[in-house]
């Protein structure tokens, strides 16, 4: 297998940046820079993430040199190593193995188990509790957008009134991790180039093209329109985008209404930019309805919504 092909992983270091989806040879350069104050770790997380399931290492030049190499399979295995200052390629044919999921990634190494906390027992929601707040995450599992942590926020707070909690953080990782597990095995089953993911690609294409394209953008049309210019790029001629519920009537099998315009606000730019829009559209096999004026919204209809996690 080259070392140009994308790596199903989401980086994390300790200076704050964060790579996904890259070359083993991107993480292999990644793994020998670290060491530095500030940069002394790398996270590697699956995409899409799985509970409990991560690998990371710690280098300080200035320490002892060595490197701490550890991976976690679940909650109750978790493992580590130490390898001397020299073995920093030894460290990332091993990340690599392990991102791309290869069989014996981590033979020939001396592994340690590690102590953790073990799993609490975390109290049963309520049925009342749990029978409102099950359907609004599998709805934002369904839209596909937020991540474990967004998740678990939202499953938390979704009930809160005042002092009343009636979930809390244990009960909320408990409830996302489960869905999410179940999500994902669903996803197993989706075969090819999914709608969303069509959808990804076509604005991916409008945003280089000078349409500044925004997914999931915002709570409602209001916040949009009004944030939308903070994202505008240079020689960017107008915007399209989609808000959050505009994602949950796709998700429930709505259809996608799709919000435009011309950054200088004429009438004329904006039915310009809807143009575009529908032409890229049909250009990729997504039905678009659109009467032609700038004051409708472009419709995307027809739409399997199976947006695959990536968390």
């Amino acid at each position: 297998m080259g070392n140009d092909e994308q790596l199903a992983v989401k980086v994390k270091t300790e200076n704050g940046r964060s790579h996904q989806r890259i070359p083993a040879d991107t993480l292999r350069a990644l793994v020998r820079g670290i060491g530095g104050a500030g940069d002394r770790f790398l996270v590697l997380n699956r995409i899409p993430d799985l509970p409990d399931v991560f690998a990371q290492v710690w280098h300080e030049r200035d320490g002892d040199g060595d490197f701490r190499l550890e991976h976690r399979e679940s909650r109750a295995r978790f493992f580590g190593t130490t390898l001397d200052a020299g073995a920093a390629d030894r460290v990332a044919d091993a990340l690599v193995g392990w991102a791309r999921g290869e069989d014996g990634w981590d033979a020939g190494l001396t592994w340690e188990p590690l102590g953790h906390d073990a799993p609490r027992d975390v109290p049963e929601l309520p049925a009342d509790v749990r029978g409102e707040i099950e359907p609004r995450i599998r709805e934002l599992l369904r839209c596909g957008y937020d991540d474990r942590a967004r998740l678990t926020e939202n499953a938390e707070e979704y009930l809160v009134d005042g002092d009343h909690r009636p979930v809390s953080r244990a009960q909320a990782r408990e409830l996302v991790d489960r869905l999410w597990t179940e999500r994902l095995a669903e996803q197993e089953l989706w075969e090819g180039v999914t709608d969303p993911e069509r959808l990804t690609e076509v604005f991916e294409a409008l945003d280089a093209s000078g349409i500044t394209a925004r997914e999931n953008f915002t709570c409602c049309r209001t916040c949009g329109t009004t944030e939308i210019g903070a994202e505008r790029g240079e020689g960017s001629r107008g915007f399209v985008f989609f808000h959050s519920q505009c994602t949950e009537g796709a998700a429930a099998g709505h259809g996608l209404m799709l919000l435009y315009g011309g950054f200088d606000g004429s009438a004329a730019t904006t039915a310009s930019v809807g143009r575009e829009v529908v032409a890229a559209l049909d250009a990729a096999g997504l039905s678009a309805q659109w009467d032609g004026s700038p004051d409708s919204a472009v419709h995307v209809t027809g739409l399997t919504w199976h947006k695959r996690l990536v968390g």
